[in-house]
């Protein structure tokens, strides 16, 4: 409907309208009416913050019946006109007049006019015809399964039983809301149109008996808010012990396992140790690395999750705090460090004692084939019954073999030498060698007392004696000395050898060229020798003398000496082989060497550059945290897709420690290097996103625009050094903010940003500070307010109060944390719910 007014003559255009307007402004309504409309309006105008003092003034202004309509309806009405003249006020009834007529509402009388826009409220929320559904029942069924559907199935009702359905809605409404029975069912249904009046004043007491339900379903939306909120981080600070509980038994049972220097007794022992550490290196080790910075990053967004909440911070249990975790993963560490240096340690150990058993073996192989026999032949006492020939010769031959004796003194002290240092570096099977050096020693002394013994048998003899073959004593002189030279030269060309590097290879080539070099010389020793042997037998043929060719001072024979001069040229050749193939094991070596150390010295200053890169970003990203996180969700992808490069190098060093390679002068990188370097890239990426996402997360909790964010980003870092702000640059940057700080304010303020009295501020403090300033949160006033309204006002709540007005989990989760309400007018099963509401916050001990 259209109003028009005239200015000049201060009239409406048409009668009816003018009759409506005055009948609205008009005074004369009754006292009791006047009161109980009054009640009713101030009921709603609450909800705005304000109310009417006198109804008949507050009226003709317009303003609050525009105000009580709009809260009646929850629709917005036309701006109103805030003018004091005449004219002002009659727009704004206009208004109000237009709103009422334009829900199908015919003004009668203030009140009926106001019940009649409760019931346009009402058909709009049923969705039901308003011009019959009176008096079939429905309406007024509708209206209790609307705002109660737990007291009836509206489903299930006729509408073919008019009467049936008036009857239950009134016994149900003066039942469970305490609406008295104001209606006859058969007038309303036999009436051909029904007192409106009458309906009118019984529907408007539903509307009064649901306004109370609505707000206590407010109260309980927001206690289910809060409690879900609780509920959530507490599932998460149980999922934080139970994987902190998990990772820390993880560490615990393998440091033990790490600290084992229980030493292996072979080769092969050790090298299954050092390949189940590789096993829990490349297996067991990197889903803990993950876990651990997960569960960094869970704690993290628990203790933002908190703040923004309003909660108490999160103490974890005794011993299983960030820094305990990372504490012991710090002792895993070096645990593991040890543990590898100790393998590698004990690999070269068993490698020398290998070769230095083996060297035994050799050495004590030979002096006991040389040793054999010779007790026996010390023990003769044949020169008591020898011609003077034959006792020179005896004599002559005891001197040769006291030479021989005196060259196996070194061999028997490298013996010696060899099974001390194996009894040194704890050789497993020491005990035999030590028996079997004990013997040889112990022979060595029985021999030099049969020698001496001998000696001085044959020199009382000698004088008796005058005649010697001078051909074999010159023999026999040069005859031992070659023997044994022989014998060092085939035991040097059968010796092992162990070399790291081609330079020691190679110093092994020249000296084995150099021996070489003497073959020549040493031949025609040989020769000479030889010919010594001839020139006896050659005397003895041409004198047709009746003695043995046999020379009588030498145990060396011809044949002897021609064996071993052909085992030396045997041996020459296989050494030389032994030796290239050593040289190439070295080359091959060398070549592992490079390509680690090509790869390591890419990787190595590729980690860093990247850590660099996230250093920087960290600071000088600006623009909407959402682009800062793809920038280094890139980053982070950047850094996945270069996992295959390490792989990579863990394979050359793999290879390279299967070749017992222990240095690598070529770079300075270690694979250790590497994947500290690695573990940490990861790990700062994986913070610096954690960081972004909790900042996210604030600016949205907290309500904080990206304008907001990027204002105390760029104040942050024009203050901070390195990230951080001393106490200084923190006050400087709040004055610069239009912060008026005093020495108690800031002292206060220090106490937020800075609890550990750490002396700097980060930026994630600095932004919580600043979102508390800007922000508003749910406080345990208002928790304890919501519980009052679900309590009647009683300052206790029972557990049925809480299962009708909550959700059944959450109503089961107050009921078996709330304590017993001891204070005054205390009844069986009450419940303190304002004890309950404060521990949420932290402001109690519950």
């Amino acid at each position: 409907m259209q109003y028009t007014y005239n200015y000049e003559e201060d009239e409406y255009m048409t009668q009816e309208e003018e009759w409506d307007r005055d009948l609205l402004l008009d005074p004369a309504w009754e006292k009791q009416q006047r009161k109980t409309f009054t009640a009713w309006c101030n009921s709603h105008l609450r909800k705005a913050g304000t109310q009417i003092e006198n109804i008949e003034e507050d009226f003709r202004n317009g303003l609050k019946l525009m105000l009580l309509l709009e809260v009646i309806s929850g629709e917005r009405l036309p701006k109103p006109d805030r003018g004091k003249m005449r004219f002002h006020k009659i727009a704004n009834v206009n208004k109000a007049l237009d709103y009422i007529a334009s829900k199908g509402v015919k003004l009668v009388l203030m009140v009926e006019t106001l019940v009649q826009t409760v019931l346009a409220i009402c058909v709009t929320q049923t969705a039901l015809n308003t011009d019959d559904c009176w008096k079939d029942g429905l309406a007024f069924n509708a209206l209790i399964h609307r705002h109660r559907p737990d007291l009836l199935d509206y489903d299930k009702l006729d509408k073919d039983d008019p009467i049936g359905n008036i009857n239950l809605a009134m016994e149900i409404a003066e039942k469970h809301l305490d609406i008295p029975k104001m209606l006859d069912a058969e007038d309303v249904v036999n009436t051909a149109r029904p007192d409106e009046r009458t309906i009118m004043t019984y529907v408007s007491c539903y509307y009064h008996a649901f306004a109370g339900a609505q707000k206590a379903e407010t109260a309980a939306n927001r206690i289910c808010k809060v409690l879900a909120v609780n509920q959530e981080n507490e599932r998460l600070m149980e999922e934080y012990e139970r994987l902190a509980s998990e990772l820390l038994e993880w560490i615990r049972r393998t440091i033990p396992w790490l600290e084992n220097r229980t030493p292996e007794k072979t080769m092969q022992a050790m090298q299954k140790k050092l390949e189940d550490f590789r096993d829990y290196r490349r297996k067991h080790k990197p889903p803990k690395v993950q876990e651990k910075c997960q569960l960094e990053i869970n704690f993290n967004t628990l203790q933002t999750k908190l703040r923004i909440s309003n909660r108490p911070a999160f103490m974890p249990s005794e011993g299983k705090m960030v820094s305990d975790i990372a504490g012991a993963w710090q002792r895993l560490e070096q645990a593991e460090k040890g543990y590898e240096e100790w393998l590698l340690n004990e690999i070269r150990r068993l490698e020398r004692l290998e070769h230095l058993a083996e060297k035994f073996r050799q050495k004590a192989s030979t002096h006991e084939q040389w040793a054999y026999g010779k007790e026996q032949i010390l023990l003769q006492k044949d020169y008591e019954s020898a011609s003077l020939t034959e006792v020179r010769a005896m004599l002559r031959k005891h001197e040769a073999f006291e030479s021989d004796l005196a060259a196996h003194q070194d061999r028997v002290e490298q013996i010696a030498a060899i099974a001390q240092e194996l009894n040194e570096l704890d050789y497993h099977d020491a005990a035999s060698v030590n028996d079997r050096c004990q013997k040889i020693c112990d022979q060595w002394d029985s021999l030099g007392t049969l020698t001496q013994k001998r000696r001085e048998a044959l020199e009382r003899t000698e004088k008796l004696l005058e005649t010697i073959d001078q051909l074999h004593l010159e023999f026999a002189k040069r005859a031992a000395p070659f023997n044994n030279w022989m014998e060092g030269a085939m035991e040097d060309l059968q010796d092992m050898f162990i070399v790291h590097s081609i330079e020691e290879i190679q110093s092994l080539i020249s000296a084995h060229d150099q021996f070489k070099a003497t073959l020549p010389e040493a031949d025609g020793e040989r020769q000479a020798i030889l010919s010594i042997q001839n020139e006896v037998e050659k005397v003895i043929q041409s004198y047709s003398m009746r003695i043995s060719a046999s020379n009588p001072y030498s145990t060396v024979t011809v044949e002897e000496i021609r064996t071993k001069w052909e085992k030396v040229k045997q041996l020459v050749p296989q050494r030389d082989q032994s030796l290239q193939e050593e040289l190439a094991r070295q080359h091959a070596n060398e070549r592992l060497r490079r390509q680690f150390a090509a790869q390591a010295n890419v990787i190595g200053p590729w980690i860093q550059t990247k850590m660099e890169e996230i250093a920087r970003s960290s600071i000088e990203m600006t623009g909407p945290l959402e682009d800062q996180m793809n920038q280094l969700k890139q980053y982070e992808q950047n850094i996945i897709n270069y996992k295959h490069n390490i792989d990579k190098l863990e394979g050359d060093h793999q290879l390279i420690q299967e070749a017992l390679v222990f240095d690598n002068k070529h770079t300075n990188y270690t694979m250790e290097h590497i994947r500290v370097g690695w573990e940490l890239l990861l790990t700062t990426i994986a913070r610096t996103i954690n960081e972004v996402e909790t900042q996210i997360l604030t600016r949205d909790a907290k309500g904080i625009t990206q304008e907001q964010m990027n204002d105390f980003r760029a104040s942050f870092n024009h203050f901070d050094r390195n990230g951080l702000m001393d106490h200084d640059d923190f006050r400087a940057c709040l004055i610069s903010m239009g912060y008026d700080l005093g020495e108690a304010e800031f002292a206060r303020i220090m106490s937020l940003v800075d609890p550990n009295g750490q002396g700097t501020v980060t930026f994630q403090s600095f932004i919580d500070f600043m979102t508390r300033e800007t922000a508003d949160t749910d406080t345990a006033e208002q928790v304890i307010a919501s519980f009052r309204i679900l309590a009647s006002d009683k300052p206790y709540i029972l557990a049925d109060e809480l299962r009708r007005e909550l959700p059944p989990e959450q109503a089961q989760y107050c009921i078996k944390r709330m304590p017993q309400y001891t204070g005054p007018g205390s009844v069986p099963g009450a419940l303190d719910y304002t004890s309950f509401s404060s521990a949420l916050y932290g402001e109690s001990d519950l």
